[in-house]
């Protein structure tokens, strides 16, 4: 932001011949001026700044985002664990089912004898 005050400072040097020029009907030199000392160096520097203080809110944004998605990313891996789990466990179950079923099967009933 430095740049811009110091090129306003040294834009204003010509400033003075610019303004008479204008005022006596060179209207191409102040126009010039304004144009090509004024808005250039001025509003160059103050666009690069924007366009930092813009660049390192995207890049903060950026960091955040990752930081999220890099949390539910573990999330789902944990999920995946615990799903694992649980189908190994309702394998478990099922093949202890199916056990006591065969068992009661084999079981000869009481009266049929």
């Amino acid at each position: 932001m430095w740049a811009a005050y110091l090129f306003v400072l040294i834009s204003f040097v010509s400033f003075p011949q610019a303004l008479n020029a204008f005022r006596h009907g060179d209207t191409y030199v102040g126009i010039s001026w304004l144009s090509q000392s004024f808005l250039q160096l001025v509003l160059l520097p103050i666009i690069i700044v924007g366009q930092n203080v813009i660049s390192a809110s995207q890049d903060a944004r950026a960091e955040a985002d990752h930081i999220t998605l890099t949390t539910l990313h573990e999330i789902n891996v944990q999920q995946l664990k615990m799903l694992e789990q649980q189908q190994a466990m309702l394998k478990q179950q099922r093949e202890i089912l199916d056990l006591l079923q065969r068992v009661e099967l084999k079981k000869p009933t009481p009266g049929k004898d």
